[in-house]
């Protein structure tokens, strides 16, 4: 799908949606006819009446390799497979919560179902949006605040793919030195620290262990930052680090492409980041990705409504649902028997209650 910035050559569907995003944010792709017949509903049956999935990305938006990306993935398997439309639209410079409800308001009202957020920033629009229109299943994406009959929390056990990660990082360096990078001084992000630090100290007590947040607030550019990334990951490596796992979102390219650049490892986050085509020339530097499946649950979300169960409630994935987990994409790290043995073995530990993994640092 292609991004569009201007109204020609939009669908006439979506015009009306365009023109109200020019003020809270921008139309990332056009709306899909479906099945061909024009009315947007696609083939996914007659219990179905939506337009297609409304889509409103997080800080960093579409082209993010990482978190936005992951969500995308869901988004666009739903829509080839239940043959519905679909709009996904990006977060405005600087926008106020405002202009958040504005979008999501601006979805529903089109017919657009479900309507999801991306990131817990949505949560004071979502619960806002979803209040005005009661038949429309709202889906917000790591917030669990949000309670109504048609909001669904999409939530995960981050901490559990973050302790995999860990033992990997603990097993995998040479200097038994590592480092952890998070986009924002969040309590949703101390938990991949709070998994990490937990994993590399399962392997090894003495490791020592580089902690960086690269601001307080989302609005500072902790997510969207790369040169932030890079800075800290630089600072990191000077310091002794030959691992770093980020939680940073579109900042984490740079942490990668830094690591990458010193031949040091680098641990990618949400999706499979070795296979991200941006960051190819850093591939071989990155030891693996803590999946948290984004994607799966937009996925997840979508055909429930076009089933005609739509989810709602708190929905919370793990290591045992098969949403969260450790990615091993790249040959060099299977490669590390003992390293990939580790790694298994923590997850069956994880997955029997052997090991509780802790939320907070």
């Amino acid at each position: 799908m292609r991004r569009v910035s201007k109204l020609s050559q939009v669908a006439v569907a979506v015009a009306s949606l365009a023109l109200a995003a020019s003020a809270c944010g921008k139309t990332s792709s056009e709306a899909s006819k479906g099945d061909g017949d024009g009315d947007g509903k696609g083939a996914a049956g007659s219990s179905y009446k939506g337009k297609g999935i409304g889509l409103a990305y997080d800080i960093g938006g579409q082209g993010d390799q990482s978190f936005n990306d992951a969500a995308f993935s869901g988004y666009d398997k739903a829509r080839k497979e239940f043959k519905i439309g679909g709009v996904d639209m990006e977060p405005g410079d600087g926008e106020s919560s405002a202009d958040k409800v504005q979008r999501l308001e601006q979805l529903a009202r089109q017919g657009y179902d479900p309507v999801i957020g991306v990131g817990f920033v949505y949560a004071p629009a979502v619960e806002a949006a979803a209040k005005k229109y009661p038949k429309t299943t709202f889906g917000i994406i790591d917030d669990n605040t949000v309670k109504a009959d048609n909001v669904a929390d999409l939530v995960f056990h981050e901490e559990q793919g973050s302790y995999l990660a860990g033992v990997a990082a603990a097993k995998a360096s040479k200097a038994k030195h590592v480092g952890f990078i998070g986009g924002v001084d969040i309590p949703l992000i101390h938990k991949f620290e709070a998994g990490f630090v937990q994993g590399v100290k399962s392997v090894d007590p003495k490791i020592e262990i580089e902690k960086r947040y690269l601001t307080e607030k989302p609005e500072e550019g902790g997510f969207s930052s790369p040169d932030k990334g890079q800075n800290a990951a630089s600072g990191q490596i000077e310091a002794g680090a030959d691992v770093i796992y980020h939680a940073a979102g579109l900042s984490g390219q740079g942490v990668i492409q830094e690591a990458g650049s010193q031949k040091k490892w680098a641990i990618g986050v949400d999706s499979d980041q070795y296979k991200q085509k941006a960051l190819a020339k850093y591939k071989d530097y990155i030891l693996g990705s803590a999946l948290k499946d984004v994607g799966g649950a937009v996925y997840d979300l979508s055909k429930s409504v076009v089933e005609g169960e739509p989810m709602k409630g708190e929905q919370r994935y793990d290591l045992k649902s098969g949403r969260v987990g450790f990615a091993d994409s790249n040959p060099r790290y299977r490669e590390m028997k003992d390293v990939v043995a580790a790694v298994e073995k923590a997850k069956e530990d994880v997955i029997s209650g052997k090991v509780e993994v802790k939320t907070a640092p």
